[in-house]
């Protein structure tokens, strides 16, 4: 039992290769489903006007409940979508997984082999203040931007650190080859 409290607990997902070790995940910011507070809020105030222009009729009463049910399954809808998209970095890839739908969802590797350059930009005071920002990390073939993401000069270091360390470790098996 105290063997297994000091192994550090290894993170798998569907599709990790033999000898594959994931260095870290990350999400995109909370603000993303800004969208879904929005749908939360919408059908509540629609149905409370009928209760403020006829106070006195009680079946009316039921209408904001309605509201805020439809409000809610919007809004769990919106956290499904935020919460199911996940980016997973190991010492091979970038693994984009993005949730379409409640049952949909597409999946982008990355090997980090092949990134030429990274950088990050923070939009401005709310970006600032609210720590989010937009990573951009460029390939020969194009490409891959992650806007909102949380804390984007952490994971930004992140990631250099690991196409660091796979760029050396590249350098090294070619050295033994020779």
């Amino acid at each position: 039992m105290a063997e297994a409290d000091t192994e550090e607990k290894q993170l798998d997902f569907d599709g990790q290769r033999p000898g594959e070790e994931v260095l870290f995940v990350f999400r995109r910011h909370l603000i993303v489903i800004r969208k879904g507070f929005y749908m939360l809020l919408a059908p509540l105030l629609l149905t409370s006007i009928p209760v403020l222009i006829w106070p006195s009729e009680p079946s009316i009463l039921l209408l904001p409940l309605g509201g805020l049910i439809i409000g809610l399954a919007l809004f769990f809808y919106q956290f499904i979508l935020w919460y199911f998209t996940v980016y997973i970095v190991t010492n091979q890839r970038i693994r984009q997984v993005t949730q379409r739908g409640l049952f949909g969802k597409d999946v982008v590797e990355l090997q980090l082999s092949k990134i030429q350059n990274i950088s990050y930009n923070i939009p401005g005071f709310g970006g600032e203040v609210l720590k989010f920002g937009t990573i951009v990390i460029q390939t020969i073939v194009g490409d891959l931007v992650i806007n909102r993401v949380e804390h984007p000069n952490e994971v930004y270091n992140k990631l250099q650190d690991a196409v660091s360390a796979t760029m050396e470790g590249n350098k090294s098996s070619e050295e033994d080859i020779e």
